[in-house]
């Protein structure tokens, strides 16, 4: 039946959603069979020397999570998503109402069972079974030392170099190293957390209230239903600053100045403009202005993928395809429709790259994944939910052909869905009722751009927005890149281009086109990098990248030592393994800088980070 158009739906019962039927493959918990209500941490953080033995680096304590039956007949076991490195050595059931002392606490049998390589199982079995509707609290007393989903730094890799650090990084299946849980993003439930930490750490975490408890305590509330993946905490010599109304910055005292400068005032005009956008910023405070883009993405995640989230990886375009568009969005308001064309631009050339190395039929890149059992999400992770996502969001604002209409549409599309987890058939459907007259015309299965080959062909995506607004600032970055191609530069023309009035973007459009020219004649990066020292010595990392690559393009070794300063000042994938495909691709020269940095920094890498750069690295069979 048909809504009858735009914001019809006010008032209405919330529909039943696909993805109540969803299947999480990466999950080996009964998260269909129980609610989770509330989860409460209560943890303490000790610093010791790695590995296992007594004294040693951890975090122990208890995991208290409230839930509900929901299975009518009753059940008897609850599976949760663990981890081998998290030994859970005591498990005790309360039943009742919450906060019922007089119920009884009662130890309950557990066991472990494998699951993948990436998690297994924790079974607890239940002396009596829970009732339908039944609520219970339970308590399991824990400790996690060396392990994917927490990650230490010594000392001396931090900026600091005084005192040690520790951060935990869930998304997408890497929660379930840090605490038992529902490791999925299929359910959200509100949490709170009680974290002791030695003398002189400051301990921080993704919830909307922060309060210190005496001198080393810390209590953490989210009043909000979040995804398991979304609990995140970060122990250090960490200060604060305000930078904004409802924001504050936190870093390493040594850093924390040029934060608050790089921050200060900017982050509330990203919220204030994703809320006339997208509705309100309901997350209370949010936890570099050259790449003010990162910011924004992730200020848009607020209301796609945290807000309104995947229901299971398989479907991770929807976080993120509706992140590109919506931090596109506010990037024109902010910034103007040629800067964000020229931003976009970037993202497609990279779009580009991804699927010229993994070749487009690779069923990865299709917008819905298909995750087969015992495959980490992780290892699906590319470009094509981001660019191809948002190329799909823009095809449907095409078909509108009104921004102001579609921007209303993604208003009433995150209201209707907030809280809440879904799969495309739950947008599409949104979208087609919220546009009667586009259902109509059968927009859904127009020949070469049916939604549905949108969602499982792989590809090149049918639909491509039109970024010529970005003409005005990649032409003068295209012709500048021509001068530097010829085996004698006009040097006289190549200075008459002011390109210290270029944003970054700019910058790295015009790295871009000197990538996919290169190798340049000899001498010519030698000569590019000094007449540029702005582009050459950058400490901005999307700079720093591409100048590493053409580094290494060129086989331009005295700047060798560029790449290894990059790699060792920062362990982000994005930026990590284009440089090691670069190496590796390169002079025996460059494949040996390769092993070495890597038999350098292999310790301060994330494991995921790790395990892809080994994959790299180990020679392929001819």
């Amino acid at each position: 039946m048909e809504s009858g158009g735009p914001g019809s739906r006010c008032g209405a019962a919330r529909r039943p959603l696909h993805s109540a039927q969803a299947v999480d493959v990466a999950s080996a918990s009964s998260f269909r069979a129980f609610e989770i209500l509330h989860l409460h941490l209560d943890l303490r953080a000790e610093f010791g020397p790695p590995g296992p033995g007594p004294g040693s680096r951890g975090l122990s304590g208890r995991a208290t999570l409230e839930l509900r039956c929901m299975v009518p007949e009753g059940a008897s076991e609850l599976r949760l998503d663990s981890h081998s490195c998290l030994e859970v050595t005591a498990a005790t059931l309360r039943r009742g109402q919450p906060g019922d002392q007089q119920a009884p606490a009662e130890p309950v049998p557990f066991h472990t069972q494998p699951f993948s390589h990436y998690g297994q199982a924790l079974c607890v079995v239940f002396p009596q079974p829970c009732c339908a509707a039944e609520r219970f609290q339970l308590e399991l007393t824990y400790r996690v030392g060396e392990g994917p989903g927490v990650c230490w730094l010594a000392p001396e890799q931090t900026a600091g170099k005084k005192k040690p650090f520790v951060y935990t990084q869930g998304q997408a299946v890497l929660n379930r190293a840090f605490f038992p849980c529902f490791d999925t993003p299929a359910v959200k439930c509100t949490y709170s957390a009680l974290v002791e930490v030695p003398d002189g750490f400051t301990a921080v975490m993704s919830a909307s209230t922060w309060e210190k408890r005496g001198p080393n305590q810390f209590f953490f509330q989210m009043s909000q239903p979040i995804p398991s993946y979304l609990i995140a905490l970060a122990i250090g010599d960490l200060a604060s600053a305000e930078v904004g109304p409802r924001s504050r910055v936190w870093a390493e005292p040594c850093l924390i100045e040029a934060a608050k400068e790089e921050y200060s005032g900017v982050i509330e005009e990203f919220l204030a403009t994703g809320e006339k956008l997208f509705g309100p910023y309901v997350w209370g405070r949010s936890g570099d202005r050259s790449l003010a883009d990162v910011i924004i993405h992730e200020i848009s995640h607020s209301w796609f993928g945290n807000l309104v989230t995947n229901a299971n990886w398989g479907e991770f375009w929807l976080n993120e395809g509706f992140t590109m568009y919506a931090q596109r969005r506010i990037s024109t308001i902010l910034f103007g429709a040629a800067y964000t064309c020229l931003e976009a631009a970037t993202g497609r050339a990279l779009l580009r790259q991804h699927m010229d190395v993994s070749g487009e039929e690779n069923p990865l890149n299709r917008l819905r994944v298909k995750i087969e059992p015992g495959v980490d999400p992780d290892d699906t992770y590319n470009e094509t939910p981001y660019e191809k996502g948002y190329c799909f969001v823009s095809y449907l604002a095409h078909l509108v052909g009104d921004q102001d209409q579609f921007d209303k549409f993604l208003k009433a599309y995150v209201d209707e869905f907030k809280f809440q987890s879904i799969m495309a058939e739950d947008f599409l459907e949104f979208y087609l009722e919220y546009f009667p007259e586009l259902k109509k015309k059968g927009v859904d299965s127009i020949p070469g751009f049916e939604f549905d080959r949108w969602l499982n062909t792989p590809g090149w995506p049918p639909y491509l927005p039109d970024l010529s607004p970005g003409d005005s600032l990649m032409k003068p970055a295209e012709e500048l890149a021509e001068l530097w191609v010829t085996s004698e530069p006009d040097m006289q023309a190549i200075e008459a281009v002011a390109i210290s009035t270029w944003k970054t973007y700019q910058l790295v459009y015009f790295l871009d086109k000197i990538l996919q020219r290169s190798p340049l004649p000899p001498g010519n990066v030698k000569k590019l990098g000094e007449t540029y020292p702005k582009i050459s010595n950058a400490r901005n990392a999307e700079l720093r990248l591409r100048w590493g690559q053409i580094i290494l393009k060129n086989d331009y070794q005295e700047e060798f030592w560029k790449v290894k300063d990059f790699l060792q000042s920062q362990g982000k994938q994005k930026y990590t393994l284009p440089l090691y495909h670069a190496m590796m691709g390169g002079s025996e020269m460059a494949r040996t800088l390769a092993k070495d940095i890597f038999a350098a920094t292999a310790s301060q890498l994330h494991s995921n980070v790790v395990n892809y750069v080994q994959q790299i690295l180990a020679p392929k069979d001819s």
